[in-house]
């Protein structure tokens, strides 16, 4: 399944593939394959994702359009 948003927020941010794959600490060529839709992205990686980015995962993964995180 492939998350158009996780491209799209990197790219926001200014990073590389690289930097977000160090961040999970995983290969690059991992985290690729999570970006172009090749390999499932594991909620372990979703929920430290919307941690970098300070958003929800429900806005990762496009059940809303609304990027604020939730409310603690």
């Amino acid at each position: 399944m492939q998350i158009p948003r996780l491209r799209d927020l990197r790219e926001d941010a200014d990073q590389s593939q690289q930097e977000v794959a160090m961040a999970l600490n995983m290969h690059r060529s991992v985290y690729r394959r999570y970006e172009s839709g090749e390999r499932e992205l594991p909620a372990w990686a979703l929920l430290k994702l919307a941690d970098y980015y300070q958003t929800s995962t429900d806005y990762i993964l496009g059940r809303t359009n609304d990027p604020a995180p939730p409310h603690a």
